[in-house]
């Protein structure tokens, strides 16, 4: 080991920089993965004991930076970069609507589509981090560069007609961070309005990481901005508590707005009451500083940070998917999740209880909340909402509606007024079972549903159970006789198994649907495939809470020990037979659909995926049936007329029309596409873009490949 790198080490263990390197320029001669020591500044006592002075004036609650930092939000909307050659969003565009206006490729020339480049992030699972790789990763493209983060946090910037590395940013993120699976969606770009041009930092790469930090960086040269937080970083366990490994991280980009950087975090599933809260915070995108803070627990007492020596009200819902902004109105839109105990509710709160599984929009001017919409009353079936909102212009009336798209995972779409939360169509209370004797005094009696389109299906019976077998067939008939369900929202039981149908992973997930906006049309996969649980008394159970980043059992289709509740929970995810494996319930498992936006009527509705990959006792059968496989991602729609999505468990990448759904090409990737692809454009040709590092829980496989296609030069 070098000095150089020795000291930098050094450095990092006392806590005095992030473990984190610059690489050269891709015109330098040396290996473009070579690592030099970061150049920022040390910080001189007198600005060590300003910081310190600030921090406390913070925690007694006088934060003027704070209040600076909300009037600079309140200043108005900035102007923010369009999609098309770029790919400067997460979800594509600033409303998420994953729709490029690029129009190359076409249902007429795709077949002819070609590798243009595969990039290798060099980042593998060792050690401990074996078997818990689930990277995500939707890269951006800015200018020329594609700009990614690995499932490891390390961000990369690469040529994006080449691929090759320009520079790239190691923070050190220890294994034991991976909460259920080391994933990175993605990263957030800002542009600072008032830095002049080839200022560094004039335009940042933003990242929330897996041991919970924000990172700033330049995104030309990959160096750290040395004015956000400290030397580039601010730590987000400041005001959690005590630090359990894996209890809480971000794997999902933050949302700027105005300046504002929004980002919740994923807390560990069903461990304990005692979770780390589900705040959701905004700093300034310039110095790290806390703008606001939204404890839904203390919204007024915490909005600056709780006062010295407490922290953000433990357990909360939380946000652990990506929010999308509206400029113009100023608002953020959070996509929530249920409390800290999923399957238990009696000991929830009054505010748990209002902002659990529902969308709320807050005001990122003030930190407060501007309105909120629930999709499930009292949530005991883990059904937080997993997807990123969509913005669109809604027609209605002659006229459009500035509105917003919420899926959900038990099927329901919603279209709400993005200024109000009033649903743009009628809301049902429809009666659901309350049968159970667990919570009956919890369990709501009805539960809204969406009049505009469902994904849902009918309710499960005993000649849907299925099996590669006779045994297999009847072992799942005498399972759904012994369960208890009498349809949704089946609340959990403990004097035998019930079924969920969905399952926590049913309907729209973290993929999202996309928007034709020209065409009018959403595109939205889905799983269709029922969990099998059963609460266990404590008394009855010893299953300890994991505190060493392990999988959780609830996260990994396990047991799950809900500690501070009275019942244990569990799981048998996607409700397998344990004599081949296979599923319980007939195919298909997943599919895709295309629904019209000013009707909600559906256009089409296709299986996705192949048994390709899939067979009894985990042997893959080579069939190319389509089935409909399980399937975690989403899609990219095109001007061009083409839909583009990996997603399913057969590991292949697709091309479909979106006119008809059919499938018009494949390519075979080296793991599972459970990852959302892009498309982008340079020198006058498009490319298509997915990052197939395949998935732990959906048994794809692993890869660091980062592959982009196009058309023959």
């Amino acid at each position: 080991m070098t000095p150089t790198r020795l000291s930098l080490l050094a450095a990092t263990a006392l806590g005095l920089l992030p473990l984190a390197v610059h690489a050269q320029q891709s015109d330098a001669p040396e290996d473009p993965a070579a690592e030099i020591e970061s150049t920022a500044p040390a910080e001189t006592p007198e600005q060590g004991a300003d910081d310190q002075a600030e921090a406390q004036d913070r925690a007694q609650g006088d934060a003027p930076s704070a209040q600076q930092d909300r009037e600079r939000a309140a200043a108005g909307p900035q102007d923010l970069p369009q999609v098309g050659a770029d790919w400067p969003f997460w979800g594509g565009d600033a409303q998420a609507t994953r729709y490029s206006p690029l129009d190359q490729i076409t249902p007429e020339n795709v077949d002819s589509l070609e590798r243009a480049f595969v990039y290798h992030t060099g980042d593998m699972p060792e050690g401990t981090a074996e078997g818990k790789y689930s990277p995500e990763i939707t890269p951006l493209k800015l200018g020329d560069d594609i700009l990614m983060c690995s499932a490891m946090n390390i961000l990369i910037s690469v040529n994006a007609a080449s691929g090759e590395e320009n520079w790239r940013y190691d923070p050190g993120v220890p294994n034991d961070a991976i909460p259920y699976g080391a994933t990175c969606r993605g990263v957030s770009i800002w542009s600072d309005p008032e830095a002049a041009e080839g200022d560094v930092c004039a335009t940042r790469l933003i990242q929330a990481t897996l041991d919970a930090k924000i990172i700033a960086l330049d995104a030309a040269t990959g160096v750290p901005c040395e004015d956000f937080g400290e030397n580039g970083t601010v730590d987000l366990w400041q005001d959690i508590g005590e630090r359990v490994p894996g209890w809480y991280a971000v794997t999902a980009p933050p949302a700027i707005v105005r300046g504002v950087i929004v980002t919740g975090a994923q807390v560990k599933d069903g461990q304990a009451e005692d979770a780390p809260s589900g705040v959701i915070r905004g700093f300034d995108a310039r110095t790290g500083e806390l703008a606001w803070a939204w404890d839904l627990g203390a919204p007024e007492e915490n909005r600056d940070g709780p006062p010295e020596g407490e922290v953000y009200t433990r357990g909360t819902p939380n946000m652990w998917t990506t929010g999308v902004a509206d400029e113009e109105l100023g608002y953020v839109y959070l996509p929530m999740g249920n409390s800290s105990v999923d399957y238990y509710g009696s000991n929830r709160s009054e505010a748990e209880n209002e902002y659990s599984t529902s969308l709320v929009a807050i005001d990122v001017t003030t930190g407060e909340v501007a309105w909120t919409f629930q999709t499930v009353h009292n949530d005991v079936w883990d059904y937080d909402l997993g997807s990123q909102p969509t913005l669109v212009d809604f027609p209605q009336d002659g006229g459009t509606v500035p509105a917003i798209i919420l899926p959900s995972k038990q099927g329901d779409i919603y279209v709400l007024d993005r200024e109000t939360g009033e649903s743009l169509h009628p809301v049902e209370e429809n009666p659901v079972p309350t049968r159970g004797d667990i919570e009956p005094d919890y369990i709501s009696a009805t539960q809204p549903a969406s009049t505009y389109h469902t994904l849902r299906f009918e309710p499960l019976e005993e000649r849907d159970m299925y099996g590669m077998s006779p045994l297999d067939q009847l072992y799942c008939r005498i399972q759904f006789r012994r369960a208890n369900y009498a349809g949704f929202f089946q609340p959990p039981t403990e004097d035998a198994p019930f079924i969920q149908y969905p399952g926590y992973n049913g309907g729209s997930d973290w993929g999202s649907v996309a928007v034709d906006t020209d065409r009018g049309i959403i595109v939205a996969n889905y799983n269709n495939i029922p969990n099998y649980n059963q609460l266990i008394p404590q008394e009855e159970t010893d299953w300890p809470i994991i505190t060493d980043g392990g999988d959780s059992g609830e996260g990994a289709g396990g047991n799950a020990p809900q500690e501070g509740a009275p019942y244990s929970i569990r799981i048998n995810a996607g409700w397998r037979s344990p004599i081949t494996g296979m599923p319980c319930t007939q195919p298909p498992y997943g599919g895709i659909r295309a629904i019209d936006l000013a009707t909600g009527e559906t256009l089409w509705d296709r299986p996705i995926g192949t048994a390709r990959r899939n067979g009894p006792f985990g042997i893959p059968s080579q069939l190319p049936f389509t089935i409909g496989t399980p399937n975690n991602g989403g899609s990219v729609v095109t001007a061009g007329g083409l839909i583009f999505i990996g997603a399913a468990t057969d590991n292949l990448f697709r091309a479909m029309d979106i006119e008809t759904g059919e499938t018009l090409w494949t390519d075979v990737l080296p793991a599972g596409g459970q990852a959302n692809p892009i498309t982008y454009e340079v020198d006058g040709r498009q490319y298509v873009m997915i990052a197939p590092g395949g998935h732990h829980f959906m048994g794809t496989g692993v890869s660091d490949a980062v592959i982009s296609y196009a058309l023959p030069e």
